[in-house]
């Protein structure tokens, strides 16, 4: 009896001693932490998207958790970035979203970047009520009648318009020739608003022409265009196949401007075009060269740790997560995730003023952001100049 009794009190004494070095190990109590995922491609044909994405959340992280946390009603958390690659394909950002939700169990979800995959994972989102951001996805869809879906970017209802006020403005011209990539939502809807602004306001359409997503070889189509009355190319089409396309124009003998769109922002643009994109144009988000203040302060900060100015994407990102984190702030948390989300969501759609790297802005009930475009130039140095801005 006396060794029974010997055994259990040995057992509850080594039982005590686990559990106080246990409770001194993480400081008495478990830390306080927010985690927060990112549905971006960190593989696929566009892997600066998803770099870009996750060195500005790495930044954030920095500054929040160097801090200390981020103070939520007097309590600090922790921040926790969960990144999980889409490689950059719609079914595969759906499954990302459901695994970030379901099983990570995130409070609000930054991404997918683009349209084609910002689309479907946000009906998921929207679905399973989980808020989420995309930085960089501009097509209206998006967003469209799903209350828990948002984004830091201008849509391209916005984009198309003024990017053909300003060929008009800067170049005189009225025949124009467009060529876009028939299997992107983003692509194609931005040519397609593109098309209709410029016949209704500025002249005609001489070539409207497209390629898809593996193509290589655009001699056919490049050689109607160089062949045809247009006087500027318009290419609204990722960074990686507009290297491809200006390299194959170019060779064919045109020598004409050309005009892009946002996705042309990225750092791998000049290099994968061998330098052939300086001096045309694209519309998009912000411009490195020349910034000032604390969107000095990201470039400078991001330009040391990674060895490259940041592309639009990386501010929009940057930007996005902020947009998180104030929203955080101003609804609390009870603890209870699905009444978070909820509560997230709501004060995500009540910010006003926020004032981001990439500009200032409120958001529209379709969680749109009003603000402003900026035009920039390819200098022969590779650096994206601040030309103009464009105004809703």
């Amino acid at each position: 009896m006396k060794k029974e009794f010997f055994s259990r009190s040995l057992l509850m004494i080594l039982a005590g001693l686990m559990l106080a070095a246990l409770l001194a190990g993480c400081g008495g109590k478990k830390e306080a932490v927010i985690k927060i995922g990112f549905n971006i491609p960190l593989t696929g044909d566009s892997p600066k998207v998803g770099e870009g994405s996750r060195f500005a959340g790495d930044i954030v992280l920095d500054e929040i958790n160097g801090a200390g946390g981020l103070d939520v009603g007097g309590t600090k958390y922790k921040l926790e970035f969960i990144y999980v690659d889409n490689e950059l394909k719609a079914d595969s950002a759906v499954q990302v979203a459901q695994r970030l939700i379901n099983q990570d169990k995130v409070l609000a979800i930054i991404g997918p970047q683009g349209s084609g995959r910002a689309i479907p994972a946000g009906g998921v989102c929207d679905d399973a009520k989980t808020p989420m951001i995309s930085a960089w996805s501009t097509n209206p869809v998006t967003t469209k009648d799903r209350p828990y879906v948002f984004r830091a970017c201008f849509i391209d209802p916005f984009q198309a318009p003024v990017a053909s006020r300003f060929i008009k403005e800067q170049f005189d011209v009225s025949k124009i020739a467009i060529f876009y990539n028939l299997e992107d939502d983003y692509s194609k809807t931005l040519a397609e608003l593109f098309r209709d602004s410029w016949n209704a306001n500025y002249g005609e359409v001489s070539i409207f022409d497209s390629f898809g997503q593996k193509d290589t070889e655009f001699s056919a189509q490049l050689t109607r265009i160089v062949n045809s009355d247009a006087e500027i190319l318009y290419l609204p089409a990722y960074y990686d196949l507009v290297a491809k396309v200006v390299l194959q124009a170019k060779s064919l003998g045109w020598n004409k401007p050309i005009v892009g769109a946002d996705a042309w922002g990225s750092a791998d643009l000049w290099n994968l075009s061998n330098g052939s994109v300086a001096g045309y144009y694209f519309t998009t988000h912000y411009a490195a060269a020349g910034a000032q203040g604390r969107t000095k302060e990201f470039i400078d900060t991001y330009n040391s740790k990674h060895g490259y100015v940041p592309d639009d994407v990386a501010a929009l990102t940057y930007d996005a997560a902020h947009i998180v984190l104030k929203a955080i702030q101003d609804a609390g948390l009870t603890g209870d995730l699905a009444k978070d989300r909820e509560n997230v969501k709501n004060a995500m759609a009540s910010l006003k003023n926020f004032d981001g790297i990439t500009g200032k802005m409120n958001f529209t009930p379709d969680g749109d952001p009003q603000k402003e475009a900026v035009v920039v130039r390819v200098s022969e140095a590779g650096e994206f100049v601040f030309v103009t801005s464009l105004a809703p």
